[in-house]
């Protein structure tokens, strides 16, 4: 039995908001082309069917739909999408979106409700920092219309966590983020690392820092500990992955120990990359409009991605959390951990001061699911 996960982004890098720290637009920028517009109909059916060809009853996989804005794509775009997919006997199929949101009406979320998808609500928590980075194309903010559609998919009862670019901004401020959360009962929360220009590093005022990333998950650990030994429990993703590594030795998180697993990210083209970071032409792994899954598995730049250069920082020789980190996802090392030649990583002053504390949650959570 196959579990595969493939990410989609329908609508290429077209986005209707224009985020100050956005990253996949850089990415689309060093593409020969910056966008492939919207998926076209054909190309829907030509992957869909060569992605069937390759599964087998009982096999599952889940649609993974991303942008720019994938909601750019149109609603009748996923309804034909899911019409198509609902043809497939004896497949387990799961979809999941990730949106800014602000397009998301009663209609859509009818929509989301029906076929079950779990939705990424981009959201930077802190309304200020919100309404300065994410802006829509008149330099507008858009918290407001961000919780309005959380409001909206809470009365559809449509299954959604949060996802919070955290910024050096943010980053200042852990009590006021957990507050919020705890204000708008937000039970699923992800803080994805603001990265700092391919291109260009050091230039990006909203990258995070190792120093800013360690101090704030030093109190956000402190305030969710302290309200899971009060049964209160939420979601944090990195507390999760550390909880379930230690548990299990199982990465929930692709690089989380420091290795690449190369995934399989399909433009609207059908062009695929082995990773979201990478979407670029020297990573491209073939066309799966043209090809089977079993070719682009097999292509090597697949195989080569995860040893594409990458100098390691020299502290990872010596760490003793090395089995739980291997210095860490390569894109995010400089935002988390520490660079090549830097004498502290951040990273590993945050294990040293809660990994005993994880240990005990991980127990606990060992000894719950006997």
């Amino acid at each position: 039995m196959k579990q595969l996960s493939i990410m989609l982004k329908p609508a290429s890098s077209l986005c209707n908001l224009r985020c100050r720290y956005c990253f996949y637009a850089e990415v689309a920028d060093l593409r020969q082309v910056r966008s492939f517009g919207v998926m076209t109909p054909q190309t829907t059916r030509q992957i869909l069917q060569n992605i069937r060809k390759d599964l087998s009853p009982g096999d599952r996989i889940t649609f993974a739909f991303q942008g720019g804005e994938p909601t750019l794509a149109g609603l009748s775009y996923f309804q034909d999408f899911t019409a198509q997919v609902e043809q497939w006997e004896g497949i387990q199929v799961q979809y999941a979106l990730q949106t800014n949101a602000t397009l998301l009406d009663d209609a859509w979320c009818a929509f989301l409700k029906k076929y079950h998808f779990l939705v990424g609500v981009s959201w930077d928590i802190l309304p200020q920092c919100h309404d300065e980075a994410r802006v829509d194309a008149s330099g507008a903010g858009t918290n407001r219309a961000v919780l309005n559609a959380i409001g909206l998919l809470n009365k559809w009862g449509v299954a959604y966590n949060v996802l919070c670019t955290l910024t050096n901004f943010i980053a200042r401020h852990p009590n006021q983020v957990w507050n919020q959360l705890a204000r708008q009962d937000i039970r699923f929360v992800q803080f994805t690392p603001c990265l700092d220009e391919l291109e260009a590093p050091g230039e990006s005022a909203y990258a995070l820092t190792p120093a800013r990333f360690a101090s704030f998950y030093d109190r956000i650990f402190d305030l969710w500990y302290a309200d899971f030994l009060r049964d209160r429990y939420r979601s944090v993703k990195l507390i999760d992955d550390l909880v379930n590594l230690l548990a299990y030795g199982m990465p929930t998180a692709c690089g989380i120990t420091g290795q690449c697993i190369p995934q399989l990210v399909v433009e609207s083209d059908g062009s695929v990359y082995p990773c979201d970071f990478y979407c670029m032409d020297e990573y491209r792994m073939g066309n799966l409009a043209e090809s089977s899954l079993r070719e682009i598995f097999d292509s090597p730049i697949r195989a080569s991605f995860p040893q594409r250069p990458h100098r390691q920082p020299e502290l990872c020789a010596s760490c003793e959390f090395a089995p739980i980190c291997g210095g860490n996802c390569k894109r995010m090392q400089r935002q988390i951990c520490c660079g090549p030649e830097d004498s502290v990583c951040d990273y590993r002053v945050f294990l040293q001061k809660h990994i005993q504390q994880l240990q005990r949650v991980a127990l606990q959570q060992r000894q719950y699911r006997r």
